[in-house]
């Protein structure tokens, strides 16, 4: 069965807030309020894998504020134990200021590679039913979050990338099988796209396809798409796509999956409570999170790689997304999976804006709303990078019902106001 879920970390690097349930041996759970919750035959659970991450974790909040049970599996390995209570903390929050009651939540503390115990879990959650010999689930769905995502180290280490996002994925998705869950929700990224992008500028999702398509460009002019994408620069890239390329298969060869893979581009922010931020283990690599170490007195100074590309202020330009707006994408995927509104049983969206900033427009955001001055230092451009990355987000408006509806000034109002709150660092505040 799971392992324990050991409590917050008095050492890490957001204090441990004054709200927690305890552990068992198993999983941990809770209604965030003491009415009581459905029978546990009749309650039905999405399965968060990774939801204790950047995107997991506002996504299983987002989850949670839609009126859906989760059931998280995280093993901490680029996570912390208090990001489980900080999320039931921002659930708590929303339901006392619009009413109504939360749902419920449980975590186990495991590896979704770790077949023996995913097997318990899946059976923990299985009700007796004469037409399926492991039971029936309530589970309804999965959102897959679980990858290693770090483009720099996949370049070092691309066998630990392909071991656990490609074979990973591959095991998780015939153990669902076996247990009849076939709604799926990837977390997938515009790594895909590959070197695409200094063709474009704009990616639509026919740049990358997994069966041929014709779609009509900007001019009306209609194109084929040809299946493949070429240019894919890194390993953790090529672990999408041929992620995608693996459920677009599993898809074809079984009608009763309803499966879609979606591909955000940059986001950054955080939940407007301050309560939730993004908070990996390691050594980030991401612009925002070097910003926010740069603000926190962690680094000197902030690296900007490349000044000469051919945009108004030389620096690179990429679709920045609130990090909420991505969650509440897939929620809307989940939602159009369900419901069955889902243009055949395969279907890849971008999550984005649809415009860019520049790296030095995102580095002067914030230095508005903080009121900090952000060292740099101009340093070359790094092998793989491109000039400008944009999605083109229709095909989610139309079809999900999603836009994004927050602005890069939000992102970093919302940031600064989370380090505001979790002011245990160097931050110099006065």
């Amino acid at each position: 069965m799971p392992s324990f879920c050991p409590p917050s970390e008095s050492s890490s690097p957001v204090p441990t807030p004054l709200f927690s349930v305890p552990s068992t041996p198993e999983t941990e759970r809770d209604d965030c309020f003491d009415e009581p919750s459905l029978a546990a035959e009749e309650a039905q659970f999405v399965l968060v894998t990774g939801g204790l991450g950047y995107i997991g974790s506002h996504t299983t909040l987002e989850l949670l504020k839609a009126g859906h049970n989760v059931l998280v599996v995280d093993d901490l390995s680029n996570s912390f134990r208090h990001v489980f209570d900080r999320i039931l903390m921002a659930a708590q929050l929303h339901f006392e200021r619009v009413g109504g009651r939360c749902p419920r939540v449980e975590l186990a503390c495991i590896n979704f590679r770790d077949g023996a115990a995913m097997a318990a879990l899946l059976a923990a959650h299985a009700v007796p039913s004469l037409d399926h010999p492991l039971g029936r689930s309530n589970i309804t769905g999965v959102i897959h979050f679980a990858a290693f995502k770090e483009v720099h180290d996949s370049l070092r280490n691309p066998l630990k990338y392909y071991q656990n996002n490609i074979t990973g994925l591959v095991d998780l998705l015939g153990l669902l099988d076996e247990h009849g869950i076939k709604t799926f929700i990837f977390s997938s990224s515009a790594n895909v796209y590959g070197t695409l992008a200094r063709d474009y500028g704009t990616l639509r999702e026919e740049h990358c396809v997994h069966q041929p398509e014709t779609y009509r460009d900007a001019n009306g002019h209609e194109v084929v798409a040809a299946q493949g994408c070429t240019g894919i620069t890194n390993p953790y890239g090529r672990t999408k796509f041929f992620g995608e390329a693996i459920l677009a298969d599993v898809a074809a060869s079984d009608p009763a999956w309803t499966i879609i893979g979606l591909r955000y581009f940059n986001p950054v922010g955080c939940d407007p409570s301050g309560l939730l931020g993004e908070d990996p283990r390691g050594t980030p690599s991401n612009l925002v999170p070097v910003v926010v170490q740069v603000l926190t007195g962690q680094l000197a100074e902030l690296s900007v790689y490349g000044s000469d590309w051919d945009t108004p202020d030389g620096t690179a330009i990429r679709d920045f997304i609130h990090v909420s707006d991505v969650a509440r994408g897939h929620t809307a995927a989940l939602a159009a999976a369900q419901e069955q509104r889902v243009r055949g049983n395969f279907r890849a969206f971008n999550l984005g804006t649809g415009s860019g900033h520049s790296v030095a427009q995102v580095v002067a955001a914030m230095e508005g709303v903080s009121q900090r001055l952000i060292p740099r230092r101009l340093a070359d451009r790094r092998p793989g990078d491109v000039e400008s990355c944009v999605a083109m987000a229709d095909r989610a408006a139309v079809e999900l019902g999603w836009r994004a509806e927050k602005t890069l000034q939000d992102a970093c109002q919302d940031l600064w106001h989370h380090l505001h709150l979790n002011d245990t660092t160097e931050l110099c505040l006065s």
